[in-house]
């Protein structure tokens, strides 16, 4: 095992490097939204290649994200850390370089895989490097924190970019960010490894993300619906099959799979992000196609959901405490559903008053819901498996997202008008949303 120490003075240089990790990602997933309307446009892609556009980063990020925490421990978490940086770069790049849409959802695959990569291991540093509790709560705020500036920050600056330089840019614009990262990471930060005779379990891996993936396929590739299907089921016994062999080294230990507690927050996360990315697929890409805003006007019209979140997230803890996890937890939910609802009811969004206001309530259920529900994934669990819970909860968000704009696209795109489909697929989010917000309910027990 070695451990990582720094200076304070280092550790503000540290921090500052893995927030920059988290911020490529996070605003990365934030622009995209925006830009696939001119990517429709620019590479004559119908909307199932669209959808791929955003699934693919999500599939490739939710199927490798706990394998990547893994591999941070085994292999050395700063050294990850740069694989990851390289990978987005180099993802991001063939995004940005791509001369069809095959290209491009190759390159959104390879960045997801370098996130899946980055995050785990930026986290992990942090654990590391900040000893002391309270400096380490500072710090994972400040990181976590990023999160919030990238949702502000990327639909702003990309409907922007899109508009003055054209889309290709939202993925160039990664690149020296990234290649900041790379080259900065081996300077200021050290390494650190503890394998505590861990491994990669790839049988849980391979049938893991053949599960995903067909899963993906099954929403958004209608005549292979059935086939996808049963395969996925396939996959999901197999799955629990591997991990009952590989004991203790399975990536993720049957004693969390049967943790009913774990389920209920996992399916809650997965239930808003479900709702949630099939609002932000849909609503900029109707407010583009039907000539309401342009790609500028876009990203500043999803700036109430975004500022909303940024500005209560920090006091999802205190109210928390206040009136109990899986009220604060119900209750975003339900915002989160009635903002989608109400979406539903603004014309596919040209109703801009109603669309603002829709996106507002999003916004606040968002930063009552997301705090309490990451941290009821890690008390659901002794302190031993948190990073598997936490890794979960994380992958739990993902699969929601893909499942989200695999199903409320397709949705969409089989309605009658442009407005009949946004119209039900606003609807189907919502109920799933509101399923979650009853699921939270029945948290009260733990």
């Amino acid at each position: 095992m070695t451990n990582a120490h720094a200076a304070p003075t280092d550790r503000r240089v540290i921090l500052l490097i893995l927030c920059l990790a988290v911020l490529i990602a996070q605003v990365d997933t934030s622009v995209v939204n925006l830009a696939v309307h001119a990517i429709g446009v620019g590479l004559h892609a119908p909307l199932p290649a669209l959808q791929w556009v955003v699934d693919g980063y999500n599939l490739s990020y939710a199927a490798l994200l706990m394998t990547g925490g893994t591999l941070a421990d085994l292999l050395g978490r700063r050294r990850v850390l740069m694989a990851g940086a390289a990978v987005f770069v180099l993802g991001s790049l063939l995004a940005g370089l791509a001369p069809n849409i095959t290209a491009l959802i190759a390159g959104r695959v390879l960045a997801g895989i370098g996130a899946a990569m980055l995050l785990p291991a930026s986290l992990a540093l942090i654990r590391v490097i900040w000893a002391d509790p309270h400096e380490r709560a500072h710090a994972i705020g400040v990181w976590a924190g990023t999160n919030g500036a990238a949702l502000a920050i990327g639909p702003t600056l990309g409907g922007w970019l899109i508009q003055t330089v054209g889309w290709r840019s939202v993925f160039l614009l990664i690149v020296p960010i990234g290649l900041a990262v790379l080259l900065w990471a081996p300077r200021a930060i050290p390494e650190s490894r503890d394998a505590q005779g861990r491994r990669v379990d790839l049988p849980g891996q391979w049938f893991g993300g053949v599960l995903l993936a067909a899963l993906a396929v099954a929403a958004i590739v209608h005549r292979l619906l059935l086939p996808a299907v049963a395969v996925s089921l396939l996959a999901a016994l197999l799955f629990v099959r591997a991990e009952r062999r590989a004991g203790a080294g399975a990536m993720i230990p049957l004693p969390l799979l049967r943790n009913t507690r774990l389920a209920a927050v996992n399916g809650v996360a997965a239930a808003m992000t479900f709702g949630m990315y099939g609002v932000l697929f849909l609503l900029p890409l109707n407010w583009l196609r039907g000539g309401v805003l342009d790609a500028t006007g876009a990203g500043l019209a999803l700036l109430p959901m975004s500022l909303a979140f940024v500005a209560l997230s920090h006091r999802s803890g205190p109210w928390s405490k206040r009136y109990g996890t899986h009220r604060l937890i119900a209750g975003g939910m339900a915002l989160i559903g009635a903002g989608i609802a109400v979406l539903a009811c603004s014309h596919a969004g040209q109703n801009l008053w109603l669309a603002e206001a829709g996106l507002l309530l999003t916004g606040v259920g968002m930063a009552l819901n997301t705090g309490p529900v990451l941290a009821s994934a890690v008390a659901a669990v002794e302190p031993a498996r948190a990073g598997t819970a936490s890794a979960m909860i994380n992958t739990a968000r993902m699969i929601g997202a893909t499942l989200g704009v695999g199903v409320l696209g397709s949705v969409f795109a089989a309605g009658a008008t442009m407005t009949t489909g946004f119209t039900v697929a606003m609807a189907l989010g919502a109920v799933v949303v509101f399923a979650g917000a009853l699921l939270a309910m029945s948290m009260r027990a733990g």
